[in-house]
């Protein structure tokens, strides 16, 4: 399917059991060029039987529902029918939608905290991309991801060997992310990401990688110095930076977001401060994602003298934000997702005989 020439209509079907919401998004999103509502649901067991019958190009999905609740709908839905689905989701449930992620889910949309129109207008834009955005994923795509491991076991690392790796990441981000660290486990590595997410939700998400992941994980603070066996998310609605510290080393530093920010966290803010500081054999990698943040701040570390990988457009959710690094010229290798991380491992594995 070329993305250059006109085409239908996207169709939506909206899956909420507050009548409010969905008349607030019914609203918002027929007034939007290019989309189509054609068809609301009043719980889980309602909205599978209207995906089945209508077959939209991508759902809207509240998680809690009488009936049947969201997660049920994505456990059925992905293996009937795998569809690209946007969870709605308060930020009171933020670690409701890395559960959600994990069942295959696109992506996420923070909720209002009001069901009105107005409110809703505050996500427009937002909900309105990762629409179109969802009509480019592949059908066979939208799955479940592998289930995370559920005993956490932290390996030693040796801090003088530690290498750094930056990842960059939005739409699809956060399962892709996850996949690339398992690879890295036991590595005498850190690793800086800058996923785009809402404030609050990265918090959540750092905590679900914590818990499932060999690595320690945590939301980055200012002033948090860069060691091995770490993974630091930047925060929601801010900026991460790396800077060098007078006593030798690096360290974060979360700076607020410019009017001129496009995104925050920002991919391009992270490697773009990056490119001034970092170290002889620090990798970058840009996966999947809206867009085209990262590109010139992968530019930037191409200069520096760093190797910036990408995600190939066969495993890439949405490759807007690859392809932009690799038409800049930055990037020196393209994989699909499942060989990056093992590529990667063995390009910072120590030389036998010493790690």
């Amino acid at each position: 399917m070329s993305r250059d020439k006109p085409e239908r209509p996207i169709s939506v079907l909206i899956v909420d059991d507050s009548a409010a919401t969905r008349r607030a998004l019914s609203k918002l999103l027929e007034m939007a060029p290019g989309l189509e509502v054609v068809g609301r649901a009043v719980d889980g067991e309602d909205g599978l039987k209207k995906a089945l019958l209508l077959k939209p190009d991508v759902i809207t999905l509240d998680l809690e529902m009488p009936k049947m609740d969201g997660y049920a709908f994505l456990r059925l839905l992905m293996a009937r029918q795998p569809t690209p689905v946007i969870v709605v989701s308060s930020y009171g449930h933020q670690s409701d939608v890395f559960k959600a992620l994990q069942l295959g889910a696109f992506d996420f949309v923070a909720r209002p905290t009001e069901d009105d129109d107005a409110s809703f207008a505050s996500v427009r834009g937002e909900l309105i991309e990762k629409l179109r955005a969802a009509r480019y994923m592949r059908r066979d795509e939208a799955k479940a991801a592998p289930a995370a491991p559920k005993a956490k076991v932290v390996k030693p690392v040796e801090p003088e060997a530690a290498k750094l790796v930056l990842i960059g990441a939005s739409t699809g981000g956060p399962p892709a992310v996850q996949k690339l660290l398992e690879s890295l486990a036991g590595l005498p590595v850190c690793v800086v990401v800058a996923q785009h997410m809402p404030a609050r939700f990265t918090q959540a998400f750092a905590e679900r990688l914590d818990q499932s992941l060999s690595f320690r994980v945590s939301e980055a603070k200012s002033g948090d110095p860069i060691l091995p066996g770490r993974v630091y998310v930047a925060p929601g609605g801010e900026q991460l930076e790396l800077e060098a510290r007078a006593a030798g080393g690096l360290a974060l530093v979360v700076k607020m977001s410019a009017p001129t920010d496009a995104h925050a966290p920002s991919v391009d803010r992270l490697f773009s401060s990056a490119a001034k500081v970092v170290p002889p054999g620090t990798r970058a990698i840009v996966l999947t994602g809206m867009g085209s943040d990262g590109a010139k701040g992968a530019l930037a570390l191409k200069k520096a003298g760093v190797e910036v990988w990408a995600e190939a457009e066969s495993t890439a959710i949405v490759f807007g934000m690859p392809e932009a690094a690799i038409k800049a010229g930055a990037v020196a290798k393209v994989l699909p997702l499942d060989q990056l991380g093992p590529s990667l491992a063995a390009a910072l594995s120590p030389p036998k005989g010493k790690g």
